[in-house]
């Protein structure tokens, strides 16, 4: 089977089985999506909507967050990973979303990394998830499944994947690519424990394969 051949399959079974996949981060504003984005590195998308409603709440808009402190902050998140330093990317991302962006959301790379806690990733969420742009963001799910199944071949890091991601999905499927692969990688593709016999695309799968399976 040929690299091609590989992703022409399991795109075109994704498509049947997720048609219109979406991010499981509860939100209601590309504002309130970056917070909860932030918010879910290294936690679970369960934990984040758990503190997230009361956060929003409290902070509408960037201009609310920016005039709060860490302190403030805190005790709305102290339930997910890394509190404190999740606490001061938000204060001071929002902080540099007034004094530099006028409190808008910017819609490209480069200024959307600029913000205090978003890293190459997230930014990729954001422009994927906000603007439907192709851009592929790499967490862990996703950087596991494409090693797995063989989307990529030994990718050392995030970065390459997405490259090589971006290389062979075509630009109308990579927004909804990107919620493939991590919706796989949750429920299907796990880490430890991968459900092959219950997996739809498996026919295209390195690893399948090389188990004799």
């Amino acid at each position: 089977m040929t690299i091609k051949q590989r992703y022409e399959g399991i795109i075109s079974i994704f498509k049947e089985t997720m048609p219109a996949p979406e991010t499981e981060l509860h939100y209601d504003t590309p504002f309130h999506l970056l917070l909860a984005v932030i918010l879910s590195a290294q936690c679970t998308d369960k934990r984040i909507n758990m503190v997230t409603p009361a956060l929003f709440e409290r902070f509408p808009n960037p201009e609310d967050l920016a005039a709060s402190t860490e302190e403030e902050v805190f005790e709305y998140i102290k339930s997910v990973t890394f509190p404190n330093n999740k606490s001061r990317s938000l204060v001071k991302a929002a902080r540099v979303l007034v004094e530099e962006f006028g409190g808008e959301m910017p819609s490209d790379i480069d200024n959307l990394m600029k913000l205090p806690g978003v890293g190459r990733k997230t930014a990729n969420v954001m422009l994927s998830v906000v603007w439907n742009k192709a851009a592929m963001a790499v967490d862990t799910h996703v950087f596991r499944v494409s090693n797995r199944i063989g989307l990529t071949n030994k990718s050392p890091n995030p970065l390459a994947t997405e490259k090589t991601l971006m290389k062979y999905i075509p630009e109308e499927y990579v927004a909804r690519a990107h919620h493939w692969l991590i919706l796989h990688g949750r429920y299907v593709c796990k880490a430890r424990k991968p459900d092959c016999l219950n997996c739809a695309i498996r026919d295209y799968c390195k690893e399948w394969a090389k188990a004799g399976s």
